[in-house]
Parts: C-alpha cells; sequence; structure tokens
C-alpha cells in the first residue's frame, strides 16, 4: 500500500467515524471543526471532498486485495 493509499484510507476512515456521529447523535464533527457548525464552510466542503475522493481511491484497495487472492487461489496446485 503507498502513500497516497494510506493516507486516502485514514480519510476515509475519519469520514465514517463523522458519519457515525451525525447518525447516532446528530453531530457533524468535521463541520463544527472547519466549519463554524455549519456544512456551507469553505474549508468543512473541501474536507468533504477530500474524503469523498478517498473514498474513490480506497476501492482500488477493495479490487487489488481481491485480485492477490485470486491470484494466489491459482498458483496453489490441486490436490
Amino acid at each position: 500500500m503507498n502513500t497516497i493509499q494510506r493516507i486516502a484510507l485514514l480519510l476515509t476512515i475519519i469520514g465514517a467515524i463523522n458519519w457515525g456521529l451525525i447518525g447516532l447523535f446528530q453531530f457533524d464533527l468535521v463541520a463544527a471543526l472547519f466549519g463554524g457548525g455549519e456544512q456551507s464552510g469553505a474549508f468543512a466542503r473541501i474536507i468533504y471532498s477530500l474524503v469523498g475522493i478517498s473514498g474513490l481511491i480506497t476501492i482500488s484497495l477493495y479490487f487489488s486485495r481481491a485480485a492477490e487472492h485470486h491470484e494466489a487461489t491459482e498458483a496453489e496446485p490441486s490436490k
């Protein structure tokens, strides 16, 4: 896993925690920290955009793991 993928995974985890807080407590941590308590803050919107892009990048991690597993199972000799 390269550096970009690690950063993307971290941002995706932060986004998931934020959505959990929104769903459970109606508290948006990103907006509270960077947008002055509202989702329309410019910096908060940048964070939301980065989290969304990170989610797209981490999709590749899912498929690369599946490909590695598929390659490993094909390489095993049949009994």
